[in-house]
């Protein structure tokens, strides 16, 4: 097949169409690392738990979600109508836009592309502001620029896909920019969980500023991304206004009836972060050895691109893909456009297999 014919595919996990593109078979061997999972899970209970719970799906789920909402609400130290249920990261995006139809809404890229697909769900016009250098970095004075003129302004934390972290101190004085301007700060978490200080949490801000919007998802985490399940977080009365927006039973019964078992397996999250802190520092060094520039990374994947002097992006992400690894391009992320991978961290065998092919690469 001509690779012209097939388009990039929007996001990870979507081996068929890259084959397809690259003449390669559907049967081809491959490991994935273009989606950002845990490769420690779903924990090992959730199978039977959900055989268990089937027999539930001859009734309509609770429409308020008490017992999961509840559950997030003890997680997060919050209270229970500070937190909406959601089909999905992907739904709480698209509710956050909902709020501000019509009106104007700051996006900081490069980063995840559905904040722009829903503000164009709902008519919400965009003005970008660009992370800069190597390490990603907030342009303050542009930064501030763009407030001037938003409604509604999108962050990513850690940042998908540079997975850099802009601290809480930052995010304080931002908040307290937007505030003087009345304007919301919608900040994506979806990987937060992967991150081990506690006093990076953003959730107590939540008490002090009313302009705060908090998205999480426990797909990543809890590697349940056909499931769809997430939530938002925010005062009672943008909890409430975002609810409007939301179809009845957005979140299936199945997915609902997990949260509390998922959030008190404390078991999980500590074998987790056992992996994290052992892959990641072992990894990032690594990577930087096969001669590949590596962003700073504070959550479970890597942004990289071959040093200057050695081939080009589009190359290496061919040869990997021939040699049975699946990364994740960035041709639809503004501001990196293909120049850059994507790479998930992953258990070490297959961490090392991905060693193996860029050393490989580099050699041939």
């Amino acid at each position: 097949m001509n690779p012209a014919v097939v388009a990039w595919p929007s996001h990870g996990g979507q081996a068929s169409a890259l084959l397809a593109r690259f003449g390669l078979p559907e049967h081809h061997p491959l490991i994935d690392f273009s989606a950002n999972l845990n490769p420690l899970g779903p924990p090992a209970w959730v199978p039977e738990r959900l055989a268990e719970l089937v027999s539930g799906l001859a009734r309509y789920p609770a429409s308020d979600y008490t017992a999961a909402c509840a559950a997030i609400a003890h997680h997060e130290s919050i209270s229970p109508e500070q937190v909406l249920l959601t089909n999905g990261g992907a739904e709480a995006i698209f509710l956050s836009a909902a709020l501000h139809a019509g009106g104007w809404a700051g996006i900081v890229q490069p980063t995840f592309t559905e904040y722009a697909r829903a503000c164009r769900a709902y008519g919400v016009a965009i003005a970008s502001t660009a992370l800069t250098g190597l390490d990603f970095k907030l342009e303050w004075e542009a930064l501030g620029t763009t407030l001037e003129e938003c409604d509604v302004m999108f962050l990513c934390r850690p940042n998908n896909p540079t997975a850099t972290l802009i601290s809480r101190a930052t995010i304080e004085a931002l908040l307290e920019m937007a505030r003087a301007r009345d304007c919301r700060l919608v900040i994506d978490e979806a990987f937060v969980d992967f991150i081990v200080e506690d006093d990076e949490r953003l959730t107590p801000l939540l008490a002090r500023f009313d302009n705060l919007i908090l998205l999480r998802s426990l797909t990543k985490f809890y590697t349940l991304p056909g499931l769809r399940l997430g939530y938002l977080l925010a005062n009672a009365d943008t909890v409430n206004q975002a609810r409007s927006y939301q179809p009845p039973w957005s979140v299936n019964h199945l997915a609902a009836e997990l949260v509390a078992p998922l959030l008190s397996d404390t078991g999980f999250q500590s074998r987790t972060f056992r992996w994290l802190r052992e892959e990641h520092s072992r990894m990032a060094k690594a990577l930087g050895a096969c001669g590949l520039e590596v962003a700073p990374s504070r959550a479970n994947f890597f942004l990289v691109r071959p040093e200057p002097g050695g081939e080009t992006c589009a190359a290496l992400f061919e040869r990997l893909l021939h040699s049975g690894i699946l990364a994740r391009h960035t041709h639809n992320f503004p501001g990196l456009e293909g120049d850059w991978l994507r790479l998930a961290l992953r258990d070490r065998a297959d961490n090392d297999r991905l060693l193996e092919a860029l050393q490989n690469v580099r050699d041939a």
